[in-house]
C-alpha cells in the first residue's frame, strides 16, 4: 500500500512538473505572438544569422519547436532544420504495423503542426540531409548547399542497418508504407518466422505475430539470459511470461551467426539451425553521431554516443555553441524514450535562447524516475507497464 502511495505521489508529482513547464512555454509564445502582432517581425531576408537543427524526430522537432516560438519577433536569428523524411515517423508504432494490415499510413504524421503559430520567419524547413560539419557551416546531401550557423542542435537519433521493425529506412511516406506492407505480407505467408533481439521491439512484433497468426511458429532468439534485459527482474519476468503463454519459442544466450535468405536457413551460435521462412532482425541498433565526425571526433564515445556537458552542449570546449538531445547523446538515461528526448530538447532550447540573447546557459539535464517507465506490448489484447526509480 505503501509502494502504491509513492509511486501515485510521484506520477502526480511528474505531471504538475510537466504541465507547468509546457505552461510556463505556451504564456512565453504567446507574448511573443502579441508582440509580432503590435510591432511586427523579421522578415526571413532580415534573419541572417541561423540557428541549425539537424534532425526532427523527437528531439529535434521539440527544439525547433520551442525555439522557432519564442525567438523574440526582430530577432536577427531563425532556425533551420534539416531533416530528410517527408513525414514524421512514429516509431513506437512500427513493430505493430509491421504484423497488423490496414494501419501502415497512422506511422507517418506529416510536418509541420508542431510550427504553428510561429513568427514570419522565424524557420526554414529543408527535407534534405546533412552530409559534412565544420566550425560554421552544414553542407546538404541532395542540394549541395552549405548552411553557416551561429548554433548547431544535433538531433539524429538513432538508426539500424536492417530498419524494420525498428526504424523505417525510408524517407519518403509511400516507400515507407510499402516496407511495412512487405513485412506484413511476409509475415502472413510464413508458417516459421525467426525475430532476433529481445528487447522491446523483438518482444513485441513476436508476440503480435504470435496473438494474430497462432498456428505460425514464432522463434525469438537473444543473446542475453533474459529479454528486456535492460530493465528490472520484474519486467523481464512478466515479458517471459506473456512470450511463453501465447506460445513464442524463446531462445536465450544464444546468437545468429548466419542467415541463409536463399536456403531459409537460420545458423545459431550453439550449432543449431533453423529453417524459417521470415528473418526479422530488431538487434543492432547503434547512435547515429557519426556526422560530427569530422567536427569534433573526440566528442563521440565509444558506444558511437556524442558526450555531453549538463547544459547538453557537447563535450568539447572549443564548441560552446554546439548541442545534442535525445538517442545520440550520452546521458546515460535508463531507456531512452520520447519523454526523455523532449526534455533534453527543452533544456538545449531555453540555453540556445539565453546564448542567442547573450546570457550563459543555465538549464541543466539530470535522469528523472519517469525516464524508466515503460509500455510494452505483449500481443494484440495484453500489455504491462512498469515504473522503476
Amino acid at each position: 500500500m505503501l509502494e502504491k502511495t509513492r509511486l501515485y505521489t510521484k506520477i502526480v508529482g511528474y505531471t504538475l512538473f510537466v504541465l507547468w513547464a509546457e505552461l510556463r512555454l505556451a504564456l512565453r509564445a504567446a507574448i511573443v505572438r502579441r508582440q509580432a502582432s503590435w510591432f511586427g517581425s523579421s522578415g526571413a531576408e532580415e534573419r541572417t544569422r541561423n540557428i541549425v537543427i539537424v534532425g526532427a524526430s523527437f528531439a529535434g522537432y521539440r527544439v525547433a519547436q520551442i525555439i522557432a516560438k519564442n525567438l523574440p519577433p526582430r530577432s536577427p536569428y531563425r532556425v533551420v532544420i534539416i531533416e530528410p523524411n517527408s513525414h514524421f515517423q512514429f516509431t513506437w508504432v512500427l513493430p505493430r504495423f509491421c504484423v497488423v494490415q490496414g494501419h501502415e499510413h497512422k506511422a507517418f504524421i506529416p510536418y509541420g503542426g508542431y510550427l504553428t503559430g510561429t513568427t514570419e520567419g522565424s524557420y526554414r524547413w529543408l527535407k534534405d540531409r546533412a552530409t559534412d560539419i565544420d566550425q560554421t557551416t552544414v553542407k546538404l546531401q541532395d542540394s549541395g548547399e552549405i548552411i553557416p550557423y551561429e548554433f548547431l542542435i544535433i538531433a539524429t537519433g538513432s538508426g539500424v542497418k536492417d530498419g524494420l521493425p525498428s526504424r523505417v529506412n525510408a524517407t519518403d511516406k509511400l516507400e515507407g508504407m510499402k516496407l511495412l506492407q512487405g513485412m506484413q505480407k511476409g509475415i502472413e505467408s510464413a508458417k516459421t518466422v525467426v525475430v532476433v533481439g529481445g528487447g522491446a521491439a523483438g518482444v513485441e512484433v513476436a508476440t503480435d505475430a504470435k496473438a494474430l497468426y497462432p498456428e505460425k511458429h514464432i522463434i525469438l532468439v537473444h543473446s542475453r539470459p533474459a529479454v528486456m534485459h535492460r530493465f528490472g527482474k520484474g519486467l523481464q519476468e512478466a515479458a517471459r511470461e506473456g512470450l511463453e503463454k501465447l506460445g513464442v519459442e524463446l531462445v536465450l544466450e544464444d546468437r545468429v551467426v548466419d542467415e541463409d535468405a536463399a536456403s531459409g536457413v537460420v545458423t545459431l551460435k550453439s550449432g543449431r539451425k533453423i529453417t524459417c521462412d521470415f528473418f526479422m532482425n530488431c538487434a543492432g541498433q547503434r547512435p547515429l553521431s557519426d556526422v560530427i565526425a569530422n567536427l569534433s571526433p573526440s566528442s563521440i564515445s565509444s558506444t558511437r554516443h556524442i558526450k555531453v556537458k549538463s547544459t547538453l552542449q557537447i563535450a568539447d570546449d572549443s564548441l560552446p555553441n554546439v548541442y545534442t538531445c535525445g538517442d545520440v547523446a550520452e546521458t546515460n538515461t535508463p531507456n531512452p524514450n520520447s519523454r526523455s528526448a523532449m526534455r533534453q530538447a527543452t533544456v538545449v532550447a531555453e540555453n540556445v535562447l539565453l546564448a542567442a540573447a547573450g546570457k550563459k546557459p543555465r538549464y541543466t539535464y539530470e535522469n528523472y524516475w519517469a525516464d524508466g517507465v515503460i509500455k510494452l506490448t505483449l500481443g494484440l489484447v495484453y500489455c504491462l507497464s512498469k515504473a522503476t526509480s
